[in-house]
Formats: C-alpha cells, structure tokens, sequence
C-alpha cells in the first residue's frame, strides 16, 4: 500500500482483532538478525506479520504533524464519582491517588495529580511544525517522550515545551533511541518547581484495569481520556526509519517494535509521547500510536478506540540511559526468523521459525538451531517473528529469559542468557 507523507500508517497484526479465516499463508522472508536479540527491532507502526492472518489493523503514529489553534476550557461539567478519592502528596513525584472505588475510579482527582507532570511539546524544522506530549521524568527537568515527536529536530529545530500552567520553554536533546521510539529533552533554564510523574509497574497490569491518556492531542493540551487496558503484550510494529510528524524519513535502519500495552482510552495525533496512567495516577506507559482501519490518500486517522502505549519498564529504562550517556543499549539474541505455522501435538500453532543463527551469539551458544520454532519467551506465546523481537525489546541485555521451542514436532525449554546488540 502507497502511503501519503502524512499518512504514518502502519500494519499491525492484531492476534485475533479483526481476523479473518484464512489458509496459512507461504513463509514469510527471514527476518534479518535480531540486532536486539532474538526479534527483530521495534516501534513506529511498521508491518507485523501474524502467521495464518491475513487480516491487518494499520497502525498510526499518534503525533500531531498539524496544530489545531483550539485550546480546551472549563465546560463546567464534572461527573460525580462513586467513592471518595484520597490523594496522597509525594515531595519527589506526582501525588498518587487512593480510589475509594477501584472499579469506578474518581478520574478528576487522578487528572488533578497528573495533569502537572504532563507537558505540550511544539516542534518546528525546515520542514514545518508539529505538536506532541511529553511527561516530566526528573526535577532536573528531563522530559520524555517519543522519538518521532522531537526527532526532526535534531540539530536544524527548535522544540518549545508548554507546562501545564501555562509556562513555556525551549528544550534541547539529550538522546533519541529510534528503535524503541523513545527519546529525552531538557528544558533550557527548567523551573525548580517541576513535578516529575509518579511510575507505576506496567508488570502487575491486567486486562480490564482503568486507564487514563493525558496529552495534547490536535494542540488541544491538557486534554484527558478515559479507558481500560484492551490487552497486553500486543506486537506492534511501525517500520523501519521511523517517519517523523512532517512525513520525513528519520535517519535508523531499525524497526521498531514494541510489545505494546493496548488501551481503550481515546488516543488521538498530538497524544504521542504523553501519559497513559492508571486509577492511582501511577504512568504505566508513554502513548506512542493509535490504529486504524485504513485512510485515504492525504488523510489523518483519529481515534477507533485502539491505541497503544509504550510499557513504562521498557521506558524508564531507556530513559535512564539516555540521560546518563545520550544513548541506549539493547538485548540480542543472534538469530533471524520468519513466520510459520507448526504442528503442536494435535494441534497446530503460529510461530518464529529460526532460518539462521550467528555464531558466537547467545541463542548459538544455548543450542538453538536452524527451523526450530519458538512459540513462547518466559510462558508468553509468540506467534510471528515481530511478537518475538517485541519480546526481546523489552528486555536488557544479561537477563536470563527461557524459550520454549519446538523441534522435530517435540517442546522443548532452553535457558538463554541475552547480551548487548552489537554496534551495526
């Protein structure tokens, strides 16, 4: 499919959403060596291969590559919440919320203790403008955010940070990390008063738990939507290079692929880069892309109540590295895949089909070999090479992680210890 500049779209394998019926369809090509381990890399919505689906969601990168001059007021209109909310101040982050109620949340107070640690991000290159979000990460005035927001800007743009009073100031790039989406800015001359936002544990998540977006979606900042956690560890893959909110090829040969936290909460252009949090106000993710059923030529997709988020491990992990050397390091595993369908007992199942393994890497040295199938990573089920590079993405190099593989119709476990990806 031919995309418009502006178009950012993506395809998505959607395990089960929006499937269709289908014959397996041939092996897909090998992909190449998982420079981050064993999967291939991650995030802008890129295409996701799902063995035996034939059926694809396009996903959407959810920054604003145009500004709506509209700003959000006070309608005057608040719902009334179940059970009282308790807040709890904190001196080093973001008050966190007690929910009287933990299944009919009091969102006003969880917008009221988050909404200060959420920040509006204005870019403008040679190319153009556009508009994003942001959470505050540190009292030093770390800012982070998704790579496709500011990463045009990289030395020909200036980025203009807004908080939530109303403060503006401009902000440089301390790192970008364009396979996982991720990024970190600095406020020029930062306030001493800013509230960097409590993190919460995307780990302990279950699908049906409340959520929150909190962002600028469409330039209207502030702007907060409500949902639930749709479903968790969804591949989610936006290409390779990266395009920016001008349509512009930004400059990494990696995919990026995240095993994504998917939301039901509104996720709009403008909200990239901003806060998905739940009932206590906690971030469990950074709002990265949105999907959509597909666009005509020189249009935009909105919301279709499908949007993904970033784990906040993953990020704050990145982040971290970022702010201490400008760049980040990433798991490998040392083996390209492809798409298959096996068989599992008296079953059959979707998998990644190992078609080569480097030597000396550590799925060599834990014995994997050409045409095993890896249908699962530490109990979670793979069923396409792009939900096994989700997989390893997630993760750092030297954490010890156990594949279930199978080999000549048996399973079996093997323990592999990942190392740092290679500089490529």
């Amino acid at each position: 499919m031919t995309l418009a500049p502006e178009d950012h779209t993506q395809q998505i394998p959607q395990g089960g959403y929006y499937s269709q019926s289908a014959p397996p369809a041939p092996p897909a090509p090998p992909t190449p060596p998982l420079g981050e381990g064993s999967r291939p890399a991650p995030k802008r919505d890129r295409r996701v291969g799902q063995t035996a689906v034939t059926a694809l969601l396009a996903a959407v990168l959810a920054s604003g590559g145009t500004y709506a001059v509209t700003q959000l007021g006070d309608n005057g209109t608040s719902s009334t919440p179940t059970a009282t909310a308790t807040t709890n101040s904190n001196q080093n982050s973001s008050p966190t919320v007690v929910q009287g109620n933990v299944s009919a949340p009091d969102w006003s107070a969880v917008a009221a203790a988050v909404s200060p640690s959420v920040v509006s991000i204005d870019v403008t290159t040679q190319q153009g403008s556009g508009a994003g979000s942001g959470v505050v990460f540190d009292k030093s005035g770390h800012i982070l955010t998704n790579n496709h927001v500011v990463g045009d800007a990289a030395g020909n743009g200036a980025i203009t940070v807004t908080l939530s009073d109303g403060r503006t100031f401009g902000a440089t790039i301390v790192g970008t990390d364009a396979s996982t989406d991720l990024a970190v800015i600095k406020l020029t001359n930062g306030p001493s008063d800013l509230t960097p936002i409590s993190l919460g544990d995307s780990e302990a998540l279950k699908v049906g738990d409340p959520a929150m977006a909190v962002g600028n979606p469409l330039g209207l900042s502030g702007t907060v939507t409500t949902g639930i956690i749709s479903a968790l560890n969804r591949p989610v893959s936006t290409g390779t290079s990266s395009e920016s909110p001008f349509g512009q090829q930004q400059s990494s040969g990696d995919e990026v692929v995240t095993n994504a936290i998917q939301t039901s909460a509104a996720i709009n252009p403008g909200n990239s880069g901003g806060a998905l949090v739940n009932g206590k106000g906690e971030l469990i993710g950074i709002n990265s892309s949105i999907a959509s059923l597909g666009q005509s030529q020189g249009s935009q997709s909105g919301n279709i109540g499908i949007g993904f988020a970033i784990p906040v491990k993953e990020a704050k992990s990145i982040a971290d590295q970022l702010i201490r050397s400008g760049k980040a390091e990433h798991a490998f595993l040392g083996v390209s895949t492809r798409d298959t369908v096996v068989t599992d007992g008296s079953a059959k199942r979707a998998g990644a089909q190992v078609v080569s393994v480097s030597s000396g890497t550590p799925a060599a040295n834990a014995g994997i070999k050409n045409g095993d199938v890896i249908i699962a990573v530490d109990g979670q089920r793979v069923d396409s090479a792009t939900a096994l590079v989700a997989q390893i993405r997630e993760m750092t190099a030297g954490d010890k992680t156990k594949l279930t593989i199978i080999r000549s119709g048996a399973r079996q476990d093997v323990e592999v210890t990942l190392a740092v990806k290679p500089a490529s």
